[in-house]
């Protein structure tokens, strides 16, 4: 039996940051993962100045690739919003692997399947015991499965599908291209470009919405292809062969923390409203868990982001915000019809 004070399910962002911060406060932290790392993660990979706040990223020394592009491009209604405000893109897989390495837990390769709490600790699998549980294990998290889902299910309505692939391409426009709502999607595709010759594409949607519009993301996926094609952003011949996940995202207060488990990330339904994006949330929360363990305060998520854009980024962009002004809310995916 292996006992310490904190066991994290899930060695992403989330995990690795709420590791990170407890490592710095002298906790002994346990870091459980079905997966070896680095491991294939599908994500775009946008991650936004706060989160290399958050991170205490070092860009300049940063070993793996990291492109900064001062320009994005929002598509939605017929406008071209040119919106400067510097964000940038990582692979995953890079990102990750560093992020759980600088965390200087330990990490065991596990697949979670029993949580049982005895005399006021947790006991997995009867294998390891623990203080407190983090469950950072992303939308299929055990932790969220075995403590919270009966008290807190989730909503349906709040589930986003997404079709995606990154591969190597050279790609020749560096800005960052997000078009909302295009042919009844409820929802927005994206084309990001990496450093060193790589570009993710993707769309995701509203399930349900989707599923009452008659649509599916497949068909989705061939209208960006099709776009992206007619406006020289991707060859021709390029083949493409995306593959699918699934997430919620963030609405109602959720129920993140019981007796001394808490959930984090995408196991507590965080993704952002209008870009649908997990990172900053991820590691927001890791690190909020992190300080209610090391202070015993309470959990609060109240300082989590619930949006990646945000009414400062529009009035950067190239017209006015009046002239969108009475569109503005449809940048909540949750409102989009």
């Amino acid at each position: 039996m292996i006992r310490t004070d904190v066991i994290i399910v899930g060695g992403g962002p989330a995990g690795s940051s709420c590791a990170w911060q407890l490592g710095r406060r002298g906790f002994d932290c346990l870091i459980l993962d079905k997966a070896v790392f680095p491991r294939t993660k599908l994500c775009a990979g946008w991650i936004t100045p706060q989160v290399v706040s958050d991170l205490e990223i070092d860009i300049a020394t940063y070993p793996h690739r990291f492109l900064t592009f001062e320009v994005t491009r929002a598509h939605l209604f017929g406008l071209d919003l040119r919106v400067r405000s510097p964000q940038h893109s990582i692979r995953r897989f890079e990102l990750d692997n560093w992020l759980l390495k600088r965390a200087g837990a330990r990490v065991v390769t596990h697949a979670v399947r029993q949580i049982v709490r005895r005399s006021g600790r947790y006991d997995i699998d009867g294998r390891f015991q623990c203080d407190y549980l983090v469950g950072a294990g992303g939308t299929v998290c055990p932790v969220y499965r075995s403590l919270f889902r009966e008290i807190d299910p989730r909503a349906r309505w709040l589930q986003v599908a997404a079709l995606e692939q990154e591969l190597p391409y050279r790609w020749r426009d560096g800005d960052c291209h997000l078009w909302f709502f295009e042919k009844g999607l409820p929802g927005y595709s994206w084309y990001v470009p990496k450093q060193d010759g790589y570009l993710n594409l993707g769309v995701g949607g509203m399930v349900q919405r989707l599923r009452r519009a008659g649509g599916t993301l497949q068909q989705h996926w061939g209208y960006l292809a099709a776009r992206l094609r007619r406006d020289g952003l991707i060859d021709e011949n390029l083949a493409l062969a995306p593959q699918g996940h699934s997430y919620y995202l963030r609405d109602r207060a959720r129920i993140t923390r019981r007796d001394n488990a808490f959930l984090i990330g995408d196991a507590a339904g965080l993704a952002t409203r209008d870009l649908g994006e997990g990172i900053g949330p991820a590691v927001r929360s890791g690190i909020l868990a992190a300080d209610a363990i090391a202070d015993g305060s309470p959990y609060s998520l109240d300082t989590v982001s619930r949006y990646s854009l945000s009414a400062r980024l529009l009035l950067t962009a190239r017209v006015s915000l009046h002239s969108i002004s009475h569109r503005y809310r449809h940048f909540d995916l949750l409102q989009a019809r």
